[in-house]
């Protein structure tokens, strides 16, 4: 072992073996010329590096250097500037001297099914090859033709030269002067020869970097270098749409069929796409999809394809246009929806007024950066969206457009109660704010006054068919809380609820169902929807649906309705926090393209002064608004005493008899009743109506049972 360790060694560590100086304090020696332990390796002086291997690692070190890389990178991408732009005015030349690109186009739309469209490609190629073959005809005769040419024109030339000198010598009266415009002719020549020889040795030197040059220019503008090489700003940084990103985009999307389509299309597969047209803040290009792909196969990989074009997927829309088997994209362009709408006209415009009738409420812009205006003209409206995302300030500033028609009356229940609505007193007919139990009780009794007015509305219209009302506005912001809230009136009948049995449940429903005829409209305002704080047939009863941003798919759904979620509206993919006040609208109250069921609308931010500001104007256009706080109660009834009252001494009444004679009793109270509270208040006591020669009928025994029974028990109770 000695000897191996020996000769393993090298110089330096022979030397140290043979250096016996005294060793430093704290170190220690191994004595390799004795065996080692058999529990103890031998330990040897780390020789130091060679100089190739410091050489190695000095040249990885640059290598590897940023500097480096940057010099590198951009070596590359100007190389490769002029080798891809070489490639493609090869390419253009190519095309623009043979029927390829006609080919290719035809092939492209027979593999997309348009025989329509490779007709006409077959067509445009025949004739182009027509028109080619002709040229090269004309080639055959040209020779001809440029000896004849140029026969004539020598004639013509030296007929003209030798008039030219004929006028000359008459004039200067010397007949050497015949020759003279010859001479100058020859004496041009001359010197076109001379500047020719002098310039061409430069031209042919230049010539070739100029070439160069230019292929540079065009693969720069083209981009035509790998990704890696190209400036950081400039890789994937939201570059223009072409028809060649689109292609590439959709061909990558993961989906085989897709992918195979494009690929028997060759180059050529933007033969799928329609005009890339100009569209507000970016493009929007139609795709027609191969045989075999859906568009919700699209639609379903929004995020992918957004990636695939450089943009985040806020940035890309999928909608379903008319025509078949077709997705429409809208592309922004990159960070455009990151940058604030400019303000409401209603802030800008002092003298702007409004007409319920006919006008249309200035509420945004669309994803084209159009005006998105809405008009309110007898529709009711549902705004959903989740908390603190702009749903009060969306919904107030349609409020605030209203207000300048001096007709509307408004009568509002901010269930959230933090002053959002404050600057309407004074306006409105009637403000409840807060979100205490006590003002659901208020909001119900709003609505249901609402339905009284509606139900007197409607009487009117049936004695004179030709009547027109003022337009009366019912708002509701935070409606959740009303459909959330457990209290029961002092008849056991639930204020909130989304069952038949809720008193706000079916005043909403009443309006819906026939408030829009006589101009008494209710617009509701809730957040993060739920079957439960809202109501299928609520939310269905609205003509408008606009949504905020949503969590999830289904919760689209029950804010703008299956049409419209699967027509491509999305507010679930909107980004919460960033995208404040931009709405996914359902209406046919806002011009929505054809073709497409929803539209996306960011809206004007009006804050709280600007607010007060408008509502000022508004106060100033009418005579003086009383704004109550409470709803005036009428002395209480007892529903079910009226029955039995109502009744008399019939043994059995129908229950559509009942619901009349209680109107005629207290229009007030039971004006707006139908067979659903009847039954609600009977179902109640005990009493339930029952069928009697196929009708339903109220028994008289029954309702006075039920009265004695409820009389013994609160007397029984109050004796306790």
């Amino acid at each position: 072992m000695t000897e191996l360790a020996v000769e393993g060694a090298d110089m330096g560590t022979l030397h140290h073996l043979d250096d016996h100086r005294p060793t430093p304090t704290g170190e220690s020696t191994v004595d390799l010329t004795k065996p080692a332990a058999p529990d103890e390796a031998p330990v040897a002086a780390e020789a130091p590096a060679s100089r190739w291997v410091r050489s190695g690692r000095a040249i990885r070190r640059a290598a590897t250097h940023e500097r480096t890389r940057t010099a590198g990178r951009l070596t590359v991408r100007h190389g490769m500037y002029v080798v891809g732009g070489g490639r493609i005015v090869a390419r253009r030349t190519w095309e623009g001297r043979t029927a390829a690109r006609y080919e290719r186009m035809l092939q492209a739309a027979e593999a997309a099914g348009n025989l329509d469209l490779a007709t006409e490609w077959e067509e445009r190629g025949a004739k182009f090859r027509a028109a080619r073959h002709q040229r090269r005809m004309d080639l055959l005769t040209a020779p001809v033709k440029f000896a004849k040419g140029a026969a004539a024109g020598a004639a013509v030339t030296a007929g003209g030269l030798l008039l030219l000198g004929i006028f000359l010598a008459i004039a200067n009266k010397d007949w050497t002067d015949l020759a003279t415009p010859t001479m100058a002719l020859i004496e041009l020549v001359q010197w076109i020869v001379l500047i020719i020889s002098v310039v061409w040795g430069p031209l042919v030197t230049l010539g070739p970097w100029a070439a160069v040059l230019g292929l540079w220019a065009v693969g720069r503008h083209q981009k035509a270098a790998p990704q890696w090489s190209l400036p950081t700003h400039a890789r994937s940084g939201g570059e223009p749409i072409t028809p060649s990103i689109v292609v590439k985009a959709l061909r990558d999307l993961g989906i085989s069929t897709l992918r195979a389509a494009v690929k028997e299309m060759g180059d050529a597969g933007a033969s799928m796409l329609g005009p890339i047209t100009i569209a507000g803040c970016g493009v929007e290009v139609d795709v027609t999809l191969p045989s075999g792909v859906s568009t919700n196969e699209v639609q379903g990989r929004r995020r992918k394809l957004a990636e695939n074009l450089a943009r985040h997927e806020h940035e890309v829309f999928i909608t379903i246009p008319q025509a078949a088997r077709t997705v429409r994209l809208w592309i922004a362009d990159s960070g455009a929806l990151d940058e604030p709408i400019g303000p409401s006209p209603l802030v800008t415009d002092d003298t702007l007024t409004a007409d319920y009738t006919k006008g249309r409420a200035a509420w945004g812009q669309n994803l084209r950066g159009d005006a998105a205006a809405l008009s309110l003209y007898q529709r009711h409206l549902l705004i959903t969206g989740l908390s603190n995302q702009g749903k009060t300030a969306a919904l107030r500033a349609l409020a605030l457009w209203a207000a300048l028609d001096p007709r509307v009356e408004f009568r509002i229940s901010d269930l959230k109660g933090v002053g959002d609505w404050a600057m309407f007193e004074g306006l409105a007919t009637f403000l409840n704010q807060g979100p205490a139990d006590e003002n659901v009780i208020a909001a119900t009794e709003m609505v249901e006054g609402l339905v009284t007015e509606m139900n007197r509305r409607i009487e009117v219209r049936r004695n004179d068919p030709k009547a027109v009302f003022a337009p009366l506005i019912g708002i509701v912001d935070e409606a959740q809380v009303a459909f959330m809230c457990p209290v029961k009136d002092k008849n056991n009948i639930p204020y909130g609820g989304s069952k038949a049995t809720s008193r706000y449940f079916m005043a909403v429903r009443k309006v819906h169902n026939q408030g829009r005829a006589v101009d008494v409209l209710l617009y509701e305002g809730t957040q993060d929807p739920t079957d439960q704080n809202l109501p299928k047939l609520v939310r269905e009863g609205a003509h408008t649906r606009a949504s905020l941003v949503l969590g999830t798919e289904s919760q689209a759904r029950m804010a703008l309705g299956d049409k419209a979620v699967d027509g491509g509206a999305a507010p679930h993919q909107l980004r919460q926090g960033l995208d404040k006040g931009t709405l996914v609208v359902a209406s046919d109250g806002i011009d929505v393209p054809a073709g497409q069921a929803s539209i996306t609308v960011r809206t004007h931010y009006i804050d709280d002064d600007q607010a007060k500001a408008i509502t000022d104007r508004a106060k100033a256009l009418r005579n003086g608004v009383t704004t109550l706080h409470v709803i005036d109660r009428d002395e209480e009834r007892d529903p079910l005493a009226d029955i039995a009252t109502v009744l008399g001494n019939d043994a059995r009444v129908r229950t559509q008899e009942v619901i009349t004679r209680l109107a005629a009793l207290d229009e007030n109270t039971y004006g707006g009743w139908s067979f659903i509270d009847l039954k609600r208040v009977l179902d109640d006591a005990g009493a339930e109506p029952y069928k009697s020669d196929g009708r339903m009928v109220v028994a008289r025994d029954r309702v006075t049972s039920a009265l004695a029974n409820r009389d013994g028990d609160g007397s029984a109770s109050a004796s306790e």
